[in-house]
């Protein structure tokens, strides 16, 4: 066989073999698709007492080309069963349940794994209040000027659809508005701000000496010293270095249906098992690749190490995390096998999003209880070679030299900024040396990236709440 013939059947063979991934992922998309807007119409319906029509239109507009397929699709909302079946040309059907207190998980045919849940019993919060029963008007008229402009639509497309504002200062609500049927004991779903969650969690896990950034992971599936999957540490999945191959989560579009990745999160039954069975597409730590199974993994550490079942999950949030913080409007959502579906599942209100920026602020201590290991927020924030977005250890951040890092600063944001952040408008921005947390929640695309109007809204703030300035205190 001459060299040329040589190359076009190698180039043949790769190429149908691109096609035939393709076409196999492809045939994904139905399922996945209608899991999407199952999953997501059933919290923001039945957790967030949102409409669940007004929703839908909202969330699939900020998707560049879900048009394509949405309008095609059958969405049926039983507010009796509180469940949501979603279908797609008789390809696809997807159906969500709503369990009280777990939120919705997607039924894949086999008894979802359940268990008593523990009773909520009331916990006093370390944190002191950040604010009275009432909504909190902007307490200057430059903050009310903020407000208005963050919530101002522009007169085209793409609109911002922000849902709530929060800002914090000196760790008191400052200012805060709501669009609409929303309140501030409304949960409201974070999206990827999930992960940052997980990953204080994960601190506290480290904390109490139960695992070791820089340690193997304890999966059982890897614990064979000859699988290559055997070395990567929990450091490596919280910045997304890992190296398995699931794809990406970076895209919030119809063609990152595709991805399997989102196999894993409308597809599969147990998610994690699904995560720990791919194998590696680069060496653990070489190269950095943002995907939602590197948080889903860490959720099944959570769970092994809290006890085993979603109700134990629940019970070590709530003790470790969210009581300490006043965190009392949050629903965790678990996968089918009762694991955390912490890459992008948990709502919570927008004031108790503040409460979790307001931990980060202090460095990880409220009430003079150190709840994240001394060093966990600088670790947090610290960049993550390689990641052109500006990403750390389950928080985004503006320190280093990253391309995202210092355009988000020529746009506006402080150098010292970091976030937890969510796809199509959702963010807990922290900064340390003005003393604020913004929360910003909202239905807005992702690209451009100025669509959701965050650099001015942080820019904005930061201006109208100079430091050492002393504003006026809320009427409780």
């Amino acid at each position: 066989m001459t060299r040329r013939k040589l190359f076009l059947v190698l180039a043949a063979t790769t190429a149908f073999g691109a096609l035939a991934l393709s076409a196999a992922r492809a045939r994904d998309v139905p399922r996945v698709a209608t899991g999407f807007v199952a999953n997501i119409v059933c919290s923001e319906t039945f957790v967030s007492g949102l409409d669940p029509k007004r929703n839908l239109a909202e969330t699939t507009d900020a998707m560049p080309g879900t048009g394509l397929i949405t309008w095609a699709m059958d969405t049926e909302v039983d507010l009796d069963r509180k469940d949501v079946t979603v279908t797609l040309f008789g390809l696809g059907r997807s159906h969500a349940v709503y369990r009280e207190g777990l939120g919705c998980t997607l039924d894949h045919g086999a008894v979802l794994a359940d268990g008593p849940l523990p009773p909520s019993r009331p916990q006093a919060a370390l944190l002191p209040e950040i604010a009275g029963p009432a909504i909190v008007a902007p307490q200057t008229p430059q903050l009310a000027a903020a407000l208005d402009r963050a919530f101002a639509e522009p007169a085209e497309p793409p609109f911002r659809r922000i849902r709530a504002v929060v800002v914090m200062k000196d760790g008191r609500i400052v200012a805060e508005r709501y669009a609409d049927g929303i309140g501030i004991d409304t949960p409201l779903l974070g999206f990827s701000a999930t992960k940052s969650v997980i990953s204080a969690l994960i601190g506290i896990l480290v904390r109490d000496g139960k695992l070791a950034v820089d340690q193997p992971v304890p999966i059982a599936a890897w614990q064979d010293p000859k699988d290559p999957r055997h070395a990567i540490t929990v450091d490596q999945l919280l910045r997304h270095t890992a190296g398995l191959a699931l794809g990406s989560s970076l895209q919030a579009s119809l063609a990152s249906a595709l991805e399997p990745v989102n196999r894993m999160k409308f597809m599969e039954p147990d998610m994690a098992a699904y995560a720990e069975s791919i194998p590696l597409e680069t060496a653990p730590g070489k190269a950095w690749n943002y995907h939602d199974g590197n948080f889903i993994i860490l959720s099944h550490l959570i769970r092994n190490a809290a006890g085993g079942h979603a109700a134990d999950v629940i019970r070590f949030a709530r003790a470790e995390l969210f009581g300490p913080l006043g965190m009392r409007n949050v629903v965790m959502q678990f996968d089918a096998a009762g694991t955390p579906e912490g890459s992008g599942a948990m709502m919570a209100s927008a004031r108790d999003w503040a409460r979790l920026g307001q931990l980060y602020l202090n460095d990880g201590v409220v009430g003079g209880k150190r709840i994240l290991p001394e060093g966990w927020v600088r670790y947090s924030a610290a960049p993550t070679a390689n990641a052109w977005v500006g990403i750390g250890a389950g928080f985004w951040t503006n320190l280093g030299d990253s391309f995202g890092a210092n355009y988000r600063v020529a746009h506006g944001m402080p150098r010292d900024a970091f976030f937890a952040k969510g796809t199509i408008g959702q963010y807990v921005v922290i900064v340390p040396s003005q003393r604020l947390v913004i929360v910003r929640l909202g239905r807005s695309p992702n690209m451009p990236a100025e669509a959701d109007g965050v650099f001015d809204l942080v820019r904005d703030v930061v201006t109208a709440t100079p430091t050492g300035a002393r504003l006026p205190a809320a009427i409780d």
